[in-house]
């Protein structure tokens, strides 16, 4: 017979930060696969948050972020959707993240994500976990996921589309719709600066061949 919780005693939800940070430090595989089975319920978020991490960091990463952002679009799509479910071709879901990712990108992913979950408390929580709503983010991700690819290489300005997806999606999971707003706006001023950045390019190759 299930032990009864006593009524002075709380229960504690594991914080996200933790859980992600347990992962990192167990011998489970550092696969996509992996940290979906970790992290249940929350996978999208998660899997697109652990996705844009890559490019919103101002690391050089080799050509491996537009990788990542092919696929968090394909997230994007099943969440507009409304699948329940993640499907990724196993070959993705099976490979190994690899050490610069684990041992780098995502230790300081977890130092940020610490920070904002100290300043955050739940607001507009039914509504973020709506399924029209869920529908609204896949689109805004893959918006963002976008606008982080066609960025002018080496420019830089792919961080910002990336960082807004990172921050909405951490909104997500801690229930924060003040967080998830925020992440919106880095999003939508990135996106601008890459469009502003792109249209100078363009009208500068313009002049010299006229």
């Amino acid at each position: 017979m299930p032990a009864v919780p006593k009524p002075n005693e709380e229960t504690v939800t594991p914080v996200f930060s933790d859980e992600l940070e347990k992962w990192l430090g167990s011998d489970k595989p550092k696969t996509l696969a992996g940290l979906e089975d970790v992290l249940e319920k929350r996978s999208f978020a998660v899997l697109i948050l652990f996705l844009m991490s890559v490019p919103a960091l101002p690391l050089p990463t080799g050509g491996v972020t537009h990788v990542f952002e092919v696929i968090t679009i394909l997230l994007g799509l099943q969440m507009v959707a409304g699948l329940k479910a993640i499907w990724l071709p196993a070959k993705w879901r099976q490979r190994e993240l690899g050490e610069a990712t684990t041992g780098k990108a995502l230790p300081f992913i977890v130092r940020r994500v610490r920070w904002f979950e100290k300043r955050s408390k739940p607001r507009g929580q039914q509504m973020l976990q709506s399924r029209w709503f869920s529908r609204v983010t896949g689109a805004v991700v893959i918006a963002f996921s976008a606008g982080a690819m066609f960025a002018p290489p080496f420019s830089g300005l792919d961080t910002l589309p990336a960082l807004g997806a990172v921050v909405l999606c951490l909104g997500v999971i801690l229930g924060d719709l003040f967080v998830y707003c925020a992440g919106i706006l880095i999003g939508v001023g990135g996106i601008s600066l890459v469009l502003f950045f792109g249209a100078a390019v363009v009208h500068g190759v313009k002049m010299l061949f006229q």
